[in-house]
């Protein structure tokens, strides 16, 4: 729980607030705070009003899921600009948690500090995929998470024609979501964070992966599509660092877990046979088609007014990009049927195999991927003298079955892992509610009221720290500027907080990047520059008048209407941040 003399507390309670790829690592209650966060914020709610979700009642949980994903891909886009949120260096933040975690198994587990996934993840220097070569080499973003209201505000950003967020942002809303709109219950709902990627597992029917914008079912795993394979990345080639749940989390680097054992293995038992499927000929299908190169050794058969044709696999294959039929189910026939036949030829092709034959030996018939004697039978089938048959076997059998690096089981397990109840929750008033009641057993419920910007409900000091220490991109921005500008600046945008009600704040980068805020967010901001700026001048804020709030800076005072209603912060929740 939160302690205002504890520095540690105060580290993460802040770290709440801005929510870093690189505070969530470090204190990774963090990740399901925000979908709680989410949980009791009304906008998620709010979506259940609109007419997409009006016949979803008699729908599957599957069907509701997907209409959920079309929702979300129409309204947020995928976002990894790294101006959003500025800039910081590694030795900012390896000093800054120093006491928490060593350097180097930080470079061995987070994206910016020296980790690079498996070597075929990228054919690149990390740095450069992300746009990070522009800089000196110790030079890092700030990827923050948002919360929902705000993805949502991206709207206002320029170049944004919809609402944007991270995967990060992606997979807490996703998670949120699947409770609110499609009824998943949260003990289905995994949440999952690797070096450079985060998704939630959600444990109906075989299990699907909710991945950036989109999901994924077990079928669409092994399709073997181009979005597939991108979204296969990331179990195929990292470390899960965290798994987060209702009942607490596991994190790689910590030894105390804090989620229920049974849950955790339940997790994993599901998961595991999600990434799992046999040998048949559709899944061989479906390798060929991830594996375009290897295409160019088999041929087809298809019979053409009663005479046998031939034709090049990697032909058929391409016509699938403008056919609703694939090669390796029943509607091949209808695909080979589009093809003119000028397209086919008389005679076998020299030197290719026969998918024919491969569907006729798997016919009623699948292959375990995890048995020894699964790969000396398909290189019977599939020996070539032109590839190396066992490497393609190899490779075949990966594609069948994924491994994925968990954190290990060789923990401390808590005693009991109740965790977080919110069945019977209908509306965000009832899960404020129930968190209420919840909050003075549960840390991370505790600090969900922090990531909601709740000012009635969390600690002003994290608050301040966070706007005052992790907010560069406002003063960057407004550095060539006199106060008085800033402040005409500030009273210029739209007085609308992207935070609803009296009781929740903005930081000072959201106000400046979305160009909205109440009287008390820009004041705020104000200070945030000034106090930047002026490092040795007393910059004060007080309340002016129930309904303004006052900067006062030189004896300068900069007056700002507000609507917020929260209790004003002591002058010592001022006293802790470094500039």
């Amino acid at each position: 729980m939160y302690h205002a003399n504890d520095p540690r507390s105060i580290e993460k309670y802040s770290s709440a607030i801005t929510l870093s790829d690189m505070e969530i690592f470090i204190f990774p209650e963090l990740l399901y705070a925000l979908v709680l966060a989410n949980i009791m914020s009304p906008r998620i709610w709010n979506w259940r009003n609109d007419s997409w979700f009006s016949h979803q009642d008699a729908m599957t949980p599957l069907r509701k899921i997907h209409r959920l994903k079309q929702f979300i891909m129409d309204r947020f886009l995928f976002n990894l600009d790294l101006d959003t949120w500025g800039l910081t260096t590694k030795e900012v933040e390896i000093a800054r948690f120093s006491n928490y975690i060593d350097a180097s198994v930080l470079a061995e587990s987070n994206a910016l500090f020296g980790y690079e996934g498996d070597k075929h993840y990228f054919d690149m220097d990390i740095r450069k995929h992300f746009g990070l070569d522009c800089y000196t080499s110790n030079v890092i973003p700030y990827w923050k998470t948002e919360t929902v209201e705000a993805m949502e505000a991206f709207h206002f950003k320029e170049g944004y024609p919809a609402g944007a967020g991270e995967c990060v942002s992606l997979s807490t809303l996703y998670a949120a979501a699947a409770f609110i709109i499609a009824g998943i219950p949260l003990d289905a709902i995994y949440l999952l964070a690797t070096p450079l990627h985060s998704q939630n597992f959600l444990d109906i029917n075989e299990g699907i992966l909710t991945n950036n914008r989109r999901i994924v079912t077990k079928t669409m795993w092994f399709n073997g599509t181009e979005i597939s394979a991108k979204a296969r990345r990331a179990l195929e080639n990292e470390r899960i660092i965290i798994v987060a749940h209702r009942t607490g989390h596991i994190h790689t680097v910590y030894e105390q877990a804090t989620i229920d054992k049974r849950s955790y293995d339940r997790f994993i038992e599901r998961l595991k046979a999600y990434l799992t499927t046999p040998v048949t000929f559709e899944i061989l299908a479906n390798f060929l088609r991830q594996n375009s190169p290897l295409q160019a050794y088999f041929q087809i058969a298809h019979n053409c007014c009663g005479k046998p044709r031939y034709i090049e696999a990697e032909k058929v294959y391409h016509y699938e990009h403008s056919s609703k039929s694939r090669v390796g189910d029943a509607t091949r026939s209808n695909l080979l049927h589009e093809i003119e036949e000028d397209e086919f030829y008389t005679q076998p092709l020299p030197n290719r195999l026969m998918l024919d034959e491969l569907e006729a030996f798997f016919k009623d018939r699948s292959l375990p991927a995890d048995e020894k004697a699964t790969a000396e039978r398909l290189k019977q089938h599939l020996r070539h003298n032109c590839y190396n048959v066992e490497l393609v076997v190899r490779d075949l059998l990966r594609f069948c079955r994924t491994v994925p690096r968990l954190p290990s089981a060789e923990k401390s397990w808590p005693e009991s892992g109740a965790g977080v109840d919110l069945d019977g929750v209908l509306s965000p008033e009832d899960a404020l509610e129930r968190m209420e009641r919840l909050r003075f057993h549960n840390e991370t419920v505790d600090l969900a009221f922090t990531a909601l910007r709740d000012m009635s409900r969390a600690p002003w000091k994290p608050f301040l720290k966070a706007a005052f220490e992790r907010n560069p991109v406002s003063i960057i921005a407004a550095e060539s500027f006199p106060p008085r500008e800033i402040y005409e600046r500030l009273r210029a945008f739209s007085s609308d907080s992207i935070y609803d009600g009296p009781v929740r704040l903005a930081q000072p980068d959201e106000v400046w990047n979305f160009r909205h805020g109440d009287g008390l967010e820009k004041a705020l901001c104000l200070m945030n520059i000034l106090r930047h700026r002026f490092r040795d001048d007393t910059v004060e804020l007080e309340w002016d008048s129930p309904e303004s709030v006052a900067v006062t800076h030189n004896r300068i005072k900069y007056l700002f209407p507000s609507k917020k209603k929260v209790p004003p912060p002591d002058k010592n929740d001022f006293s802790f941040a470094k500039l």
